[in-house]
């Protein structure tokens, strides 16, 4: 009996003993919630794109293809039509970086309205101030450069995990699972081609301006200019590159949703949308302000703080150890 009442005393005394080992950091620990944010750097550059602009000419998917060394891409329920002549991408893949989306609803009648109308969208990464795939990706083979901003991928880090596919809330990277030895594939805003001096590949060639390259802060201006002004006035668009020094074109304003997204959404992104259409629409989802890395890291930050995961489970699998105890002693009449 007195070997059985000591072993329920430490058991005991063990799990209070853990419990207050817990409460303790607990206590002092910061409350669960986003980490602080990380921010814009200051010469970070992106994208404007103006829906209302957009004319589904998809010359921006081409010069892609092209730039990226991407290949011709058919869904099978069209590949007998097209026989391969033509790249008919319904949406981004492991082959195709960047798609026009086509928003239809009833008669169609008009360009940007919402019923009875039509409207284009660009689909390709935004390249977030805060990006998920950053955060959870365990070798680092996503990167975010430093003082441009933009987000790109390592093949040779990268160990084929797929956390990045499933931790983005705009569903941008995907897996190459028609090869062998696949990869992941995302946008990376033709770095290559900028540490040559040249633009984005779609902003080099789209024809109205719709897909707009420049810093982040001045994209973010004119995009003020624009919402500020009033629909239907003459207004004068840069093409390729904001301040640049390609023609400009005349054309009236389109009446924009009053919300720039992109600026907020998942703690922002350097790529914003204009659209005459409401965003989600278009499948741009509604996001919250704040970045999901921020909440998701904030978390285990408190959590290991002062060892308080590991600590809760020692006290966790004491409870019920000594539970166990219990139920033995209780169902065996001879104790």
């Amino acid at each position: 009996m007195s070997i059985d009442l000591s072993r329920r005393n430490f058991l005991r005394g063990a799990a209070a003993g853990a419990v207050t080992a817990v409460a303790a950091p607990v206590a002092e620990a910061t409350p669960f919630g986003p980490r602080e944010p990380k921010q814009l750097p200051p010469k970070a550059v992106g994208m404007l794109y103006d829906s209302t602009l957009c004319v589904g000419c998809k010359a921006c998917v081409s010069a892609c293809k092209q730039a990226n060394g991407m290949p011709v891409e058919q869904p099978a329920h069209l590949a007998a039509w097209g026989e391969g002549t033509w790249d008919m991408a319904e949406d981004i893949s492991g082959h195709t970086l960047n798609v026009i989306r086509v928003y239809q609803n009833g008669t169609m009648e008009q360009k940007d309205r919402e019923k009875d109308g039509y409207a284009f969208v660009k689909r390709h990464c935004l390249h977030c101030v805060d990006p998920s795939c950053i955060s959870v990706c365990p070798v680092s083979a996503m990167r975010k450069d430093p003082e441009t901003g933009i987000v790109s991928h390592n093949p040779d880090a990268c160990i084929g995990c797929r956390y990045c596919v499933y931790g983005c809330p705009f569903n941008v990277p995907q897996y190459q699972f028609d090869e062998t030895f696949g990869q992941i594939a995302k946008c990376q805003f033709c770095n290559h081609l900028q540490k040559q001096g040249k633009l984005p590949a779609c902003c080099d060639v789209c024809p109205t301006g719709a897909s707009l390259f420049g810093l982040v802060t001045d994209l973010q201006a004119e995009a003020e200019r624009r919402l500020a002004a009033k629909p239907g006035e003459m207004y004068t668009f840069a093409r390729g590159k904001l301040g640049g020094d390609r023609p400009s074109h005349e054309a009236p304003l389109g009446e924009y949703q009053p919300h720039l997204y992109g600026e907020k959404e998942s703690g922002g992104t350097q790529v914003r949308y204009l659209t005459g259409v409401p965003h989600e629409k278009l499948g741009l989802p509604a996001l919250p302000d704040h970045s999901f890395a921020a909440v998701s890291e904030g978390m285990q930050h408190t959590l290991y703080k002062g060892m308080i995961a590991p600590l809760a489970l020692l006290g966790g699998l004491v409870f019920l150890a000594r539970r166990g105890v219990k139920s033995h002693h209780d169902e065996d009449p001879s104790s």
